[in-house]
């Protein structure tokens, strides 16, 4: 699947937000069990974007390092 750069870069941020936005909705949200549901699924989509943002950092840094090294040779 192909996405264009800008909504591909966009992505850990949009994750992170919904997840923000669930995580505030189980404060709000009745009693029963959604409240456990939405904490859930909130935490899910939080931690998510932030592992793929924390991934692809650590790819770009990594691929830096590379390229600056191939380059003294």
């Amino acid at each position: 699947m192909w996405l264009a750069r800008p909504v591909y870069e966009f992505l850990p941020y949009l994750y992170m937000l919904i997840g923000a936005v669930v995580l505030g909705a189980s404060w709000f949200a009745p009693e029963g069990i959604w409240p456990s549901a939405l904490l859930v699924l909130g935490s899910l989509c939080l931690v998510g974007g932030l592992v793929v943002w924390l991934r692809r950092r650590d790819y770009r840094t990594r691929a830096a390092e590379y390229d600056s090294h191939s380059l003294d040779e």
